[in-house]
């Protein structure tokens, strides 16, 4: 058996297109690309995991890529979330059972399988003994089997804990690069379509937009796509004035006035939608004159490096970060009085949806 090739993922090249029509047992329509390591954004009932069991031929469905073939004839690979290891086999036992056959006679095979994905010490040993990221990498071995043109990754963090996750995820989307194989990863965290090539957003059961990580989360097209991005700060206002590229917001819930950039379709007097990240706000700088809101701090939430601090101003709870210094500095504490700067070119306005 050939090792795969080794190769970077480039978001450029040629795409594998998706129209796919499920019916059952949720109605989808989806149109969409994969490129590199793709990841398949929704919350949870959105239709992820069933767009995955459809490609993989395991729900009836139509369309491309792979439309009229059975599932054993179609070359992907799956990995289902927990990795569906079998738990009494050893690990190179776990992949040689994916190539058929008696598992004596598939050893050198599955060992170099465990070799292209940096497993091949551990082949003797079985699940229990393993850490999540090489069960994991077991798994992937095993999907790699069947020398798919697609891998299927169903909510690849969920049986990892938060200590772990950014370094399996991390290792996981350089060995398909190594691999050179495209995958499409369905998750509901925001974390992986941050380390993916290519980002597919899905709510509404409908494909909201797509792009590259870096384009997907600059520009979100709706609130609705900064919601599944983490957006924490997403608020509505109204427009009082449009000049000069930018609009004038009355964010009545806090009861100010906001400049912000002046997006396409905004109009004099129209509601609108509007976020900001959390680490774009901020405690203000020393000099020049800020865009601020004043409010009273309600949360601080402990991250290493740094606070999440909830602010509530007006009936609104504004979310801001700050450096472990900026808190001692500015005595940031519950109740706390604080002025909040909220960037004029970090705030996202889009014109409100008909509900």
């Amino acid at each position: 058996m050939t090792a795969p090739r080794r190769c970077g993922a480039d978001p450029a090249a040629p795409a594998l297109r998706v129209r796919l029509h499920v019916r059952q047992p949720l109605a989808l329509q989806l149109d969409f690309e994969v490129r590199g390591f793709t990841a398949l954004l929704g919350a949870s009932g959105e239709g992820k995991s069933t767009v995955l069991k459809a490609l993989a031929g395991l729900l009836p469905s139509s369309g491309e890529p792979f439309d009229g073939l059975p599932a054993q004839r179609r070359p992907v690979g799956y990995l289902p979330q927990g990795y569906a290891l079998f738990p009494h086999m050893k690990a190179w036992e776990n992949v040689a059972y994916a190539l058929g056959g008696r598992l004596a006679g598939r050893r050198e095979q599955a060992l170099e399988l465990l070799r292209a994905v940096g497993l091949q010490a551990q082949a003797g040993q079985r699940p229990a003994a393993l850490s999540g990221g090489q069960q994991q990498r077991v798994a992937l071995a095993r999907a790699l089997a069947r020398q798919p043109r697609l891998l299927l990754l169903d909510e690849p963090t969920s049986a990892l804990d938060a200590a772990t996750r950014d370094e399996v995820l991390a290792e996981l989307v350089v060995r398909m690069h190594q691999l050179g194989m495209p995958a499409l990863a369905a998750t509901h965290d925001s974390q992986v379509a941050a380390m993916a090539d290519w980002v597919v957003l899905l709510a509404g059961r409908r494909v909201l937009q797509q792009g590259t990580a870096r384009q997907v989360f600059a520009h979100p097209a709706s609130l609705q796509a900064a919601a599944l991005l983490g957006v924490r700060n997403r608020f509505g206002a109204t427009v009082r004035e449009l000049a000069d590229g930018h609009a004038v917001l009355d964010w009545e819930q806090a009861g100010v006035r906001l400049s912000a950039p002046a997006g396409a379709g905004l109009r004099i007097g129209q509601p609108v939608d509007w976020a900001v990240a959390a680490d774009s706000a901020g405690l203000p700088a020393p000099h020049g004159a800020p865009q601020r809101v004043r409010g009273r701090v309600e949360h601080l939430m402990a991250h290493t490096g740094h606070a999440l601090v909830g602010a509530r101003c007006g009936d609104a709870l504004l979310w801001f970060s700050a450096g472990w210094r900026e808190v001692e500095q500015h005595r940031l504490q519950h109740g706390a009085e604080v002025e909040v700067e909220l960037p004029v070119e970090s705030l996202l306005v889009w014109p409100r949806a008909a509900d």
